[in-house]
């Protein structure tokens, strides 16, 4: 008689936890696949009731998206050229005309700019800082990095108006360095912390050699530290990368133009007629991809930085 594996599950336990783990999968992406095909239906069909879940594909979200339109008067359809592309035609067929390029474009590489550039010196700052906190005795360390883990316990909206008056009188409203320059200091601690967690678990016998050798504190930082922090790097530029990319509340407060990022300027896309879902919905799909495309390009990185340390001999 064969003992039972006390660390292997059974095979039942395992079709359990397969099936919950597949539930769960399904239950979580209905809501972006709903979002998604919600970008490629028409006006009529994202708002009627009861939903459409089988319908014909439009790319009238997206037409609607990077356009600004108005209606056309029958002297202005009748005068018009034949289209020449999709777009003029999905246009005109419903009797309207092109002003301008909408801004969502432009919000667009808002957020580029500002969440990509406040996750580099987010990263940048923390690691220097974590390193300094795990290598060198710092006084009131523990003090310290209590009051960096504290600035995370406040809601950063409870700030928001000494924030906006700062701004304000420092010339940063509505400017990419200062939406960059706050959402770093509310990164930065996570960074910190996060990082001085994946720096503790490097052996500084690792340091130790290379100084031996003859290299510098900063050349056993950057050629041995570094290259062994680097899962913990990709996986701290993932987290800040998502709170400056979905950040709202700033981003709506302080910005208004020039810095805009998408967030806010999602919800407000109108069509000719009022609310215009479809076109909320592209703009929702197209924001998701770069943090999508950034995690998956990481995600090696993240699944081992996840586990990195938790299993000790």
């Amino acid at each position: 008689m064969s003992a039972a594996s006390v660390t292997e599950p059974s095979a039942r336990a395992k079709g359990i936890a397969g099936f919950l783990v597949l539930l769960y999968t399904v239950i979580t992406l209905i809501p972006l696949l709903w979002i998604i095909a919600t970008g490629f239906k028409t006006g009529p069909d994202s708002i009627s009731y009861p939903p459409k879940v089988v319908f014909s594909p439009s790319l009238e979200g997206y037409v609607n998206l990077f356009t600004d339109r108005t209606r056309a008067t029958p002297e202005q359809l009748s005068a018009m050229q034949p289209p020449t592309n999709f777009v003029d035609a999905i246009v005109q067929r419903r009797g309207e005309v092109i002003t301008q390029p909408s801004k969502f474009g432009a919000r667009f590489l808002n957020s580029v700019i500002i969440g990509f550039g406040s996750t580099f010196l987010s990263v940048f700052l923390g690691t220097l800082a974590a390193y300094a906190f795990s290598r060198f005795r710092v006084p009131l360390k523990d003090d310290l990095l209590f009051f960096i883990l504290s600035t995370r316990m406040m809601p950063p909206i409870a700030v928001a108006i000494p924030i906006f008056l700062m701004f304000r009188n420092l010339g940063l409203s509505d400017t990419h360095l200062g939406m960059i320059l706050l959402y770093t200091g509310v990164n930065i601690s996570l960074a910190v912390w996060l990082l001085k967690g994946f720096i503790d678990e490097i052996p500084r016998e690792y340091e130790e050699a290379a100084l031996i050798d003859g290299y510098t504190r900063f050349q056993a930082f950057r050629k041995v530290v570094l290259p062994q922090a680097a899962t913990g790097i990709a996986s701290t530029a993932i987290f800040c990368l998502i709170f400056a990319w979905n950040e709202y509340a700033f981003a709506f407060l302080l910005t208004s133009g020039t810095a805009q990022t998408a967030p806010p300027f999602i919800p407000t896309i109108f069509g000719v007629g009022g609310k215009d879902w479809p076109a909320v919905a592209a703009g929702a799909t197209l924001f998701l991809l770069p943090v999508m495309i950034f995690t998956i390009l990481l995600r090696k990185h993240l699944l081992r930085g996840i586990t990195f340390g938790a299993v000790r001999k």
